[in-house]
């Protein structure tokens, strides 16, 4: 009887090794591709913070009226070429 007890404590043992051997190659799987997460997340700021600052300058008024002169050939308005409209004689 001594024999059969052994063997269930052995065969039990075996068992909670192979658990805790199973739950620790899950959490070393896990933690990098947590550490794989946080890259990919510190990455993404990264980029965002740089889109930011590609939108500011990309607006400014300046930049703007340069792309128009240059890019479009358009001139300032002044008040020799502005041409009024008004109602028609009635």
């Amino acid at each position: 009887m001594s024999a059969k007890i052994t063997m269930a404590l052995a065969a039990l043992l075996v068992a909670c090794a192979l658990t805790l051997v199973n739950s620790q190659y899950r959490a070393r799987h896990l933690f990098i591709e947590l550490e794989r997460l946080e890259q990919q997340s510190r990455q993404l700021d990264i980029d965002w913070a740089q889109l930011q600052l590609d939108q500011s300058t990309l607006g400014k008024n300046a930049r703007i009226e340069q792309i128009a002169r240059t890019d479009l050939n358009m001139l300032p308005l002044t008040p020799a070429r502005t041409q009024y409209l008004t109602g028609g004689a009635q």
